[in-house]
């Protein structure tokens, strides 16, 4: 799916409801929720908290899912193309950050 699609996917699902999209505000408290939640999940998988038995299974998977949908949606609300800005962040990091780190040596030899 591409991100157009998954633009569309988003807008479809919403669309279907009077409520339509939540305000900005409302949106970046879902995105501090989602993020909430997958840190809880990291955390249980690759930090020193575990889960207690009686604690449902979870997902990185699916939060990170949960986080992109909330992302499409605030993009969807504020008229934005995903596919627009992703490609002007990537040029950023390419040009602003192109010698940050310490490239690979294959990759080294190629530029």
């Amino acid at each position: 799916m591409t991100i157009q699609e998954m633009q569309a996917a988003v807008d479809a699902w919403i669309s279907q409801f009077q409520e339509g999209y939540f305000s900005p505000e409302v949106m970046m408290l879902r995105l501090a929720e989602e993020l909430g939640e997958l840190s809880r999940e990291v955390n249980h998988v690759y930090g020193p908290k575990r889960k207690k038995p009686s604690e449902p299974e979870g997902s990185i998977a699916m939060e990170l899912g949960d986080m992109l949908f909330v992302l499409v949606s605030f993009a969807n609300s504020l008229g934005l193309d995903l596919d627009t800005v992703f490609r002007d962040v990537m040029g950023k990091f390419q040009t602003r950050d192109k010698n940050r780190w310490t490239r690979k040596a294959a990759e080294a030899s190629e530029s």
